[in-house]
């Protein structure tokens, strides 16, 4: 009996060291820094959002969440950079559907393919507004007339592509023979609506608040028809002006690995999205800000992106923003 037990002693630390080489890729995720890339500047809605998922991630794993922006060409900088990690869990991406729909339709020279990435959870839809300076057109009426009363003098700006469409949708639903000027992102969009360089532009609600609320900027009328906590009384185009075509259309954005990505940290990263956007305060803290949190599985991710390449290919192809 004791060189049975003595037997089983010597084995048993084996047998353990077996079983947790087994399961240690499952336990351990993550066991060291998590990089969440955000393809945009710093406070934008889509690094608002990732900041508060990052705390929440890091405070669940343990582990810390560093939110790296990298900004350029419309959020394809940093999707390449992501498509080309190792698909290990370590390197995540905030995509919009900028980065997911539009860009595969308007970019031919994108160095990424939808294929390149895993989708792991929705995390969000964005209220867009159609914003002025302060002493543009105080209302969506006197902006028409403005635009079809010097036709091609009016410019808007638009910080991606999304945000572009809606623009130039309302601008052809308008009559308006407009300018559209990209930008790098809602920073830069923000400035040149405070400087005067452009008339208008449709873009998220985070960076504009401030200066609507100081009354440097105007919202003229929401994309879409949820209520919005921080502008209670904004109308949506569609009740101004009956435009159908935008009576919804929020960007959205969600969390994507690169393809490959194993299936438990699939799991481990889409169950701390969910916590963190079924969280009262997460939500609470958000709204205002035209956030609406959400979550889905992998597989419902991955339907959106298809039906909304579908929606917006016309619309793409009509724009002439495609190169």
């Amino acid at each position: 009996m004791r060189l049975v037990l003595s037997a089983l002693a010597i084995c048993a630390p084996f047998a353990l060291h077996d079983a947790i080489g087994q399961t240690s890729g499952q336990e351990t995720y993550p066991n060291r820094p998590v990089r969440l890339v955000v393809p945009f500047p710093a406070g934008g809605p889509t690094d608002v959002l990732a900041r508060v998922l990052g705390q929440n991630m890091s405070e669940k794993w343990g582990q810390s969440v560093v939110i790296e922006n990298r900004p350029g060409a419309g959020s394809a900088v940093a999707a390449t950079a992501v498509a080309r990690s190792k698909p290990d869990g370590y390197t995540l991406l905030m995509a919009m559907d900028t980065t997911l729909v539009m860009n595969p339709i308007a970019m031919k020279s994108i160095n990424y393919k939808v294929d390149d990435f895993a989708p792991i959870s929705l995390a969000a839809s964005n209220t867009s507004i159609l914003v002025v300076p302060a002493n543009g057109p105080k209302t969506i009426e006197e902006l028409i007339a403005k635009g079809r009363a010097d036709p091609g003098k009016l410019n808007y700006g638009a910080g991606i592509i999304t945000t572009r469409l809606g623009a130039f949708l309302f601008s052809k639903l308008a009559g308006l023979q407009a300018v559209s000027v990209p930008y790098n992102g809602s920073a830069e969009v923000v400035r040149a609506l405070l400087d005067g360089s452009i008339d208008y532009a449709v873009d998220g609600i985070a960076p504009h608040l401030p200066h609507i609320r100081d009354g440097k900027l105007r919202a003229l009328a929401k994309l879409d028809s949820k209520p919005i906590e921080s502008l209670p009384d904004l109308k949506s185009l569609d009740q101004i002006a009956k435009m159908p075509a935008l009576a919804e259309t929020a960007t959205w954005v969600g969390v994507v690995a690169p393809a490959g990505a194993p299936q438990h940290v699939i799991d481990t990263v889409r169950e701390a999205v969910v916590q963190a956007t079924n969280n009262a305060d997460i939500r609470r803290k958000l709204a205002p800000l035209g956030i609406t949190v959400t979550n889905s599985t992998p597989d419902e991710f991955a339907a959106l992106i298809k039906s909304e390449g579908i929606r917006w290919d016309p619309v793409v192809r009509e724009s002439g923003f495609a190169n």
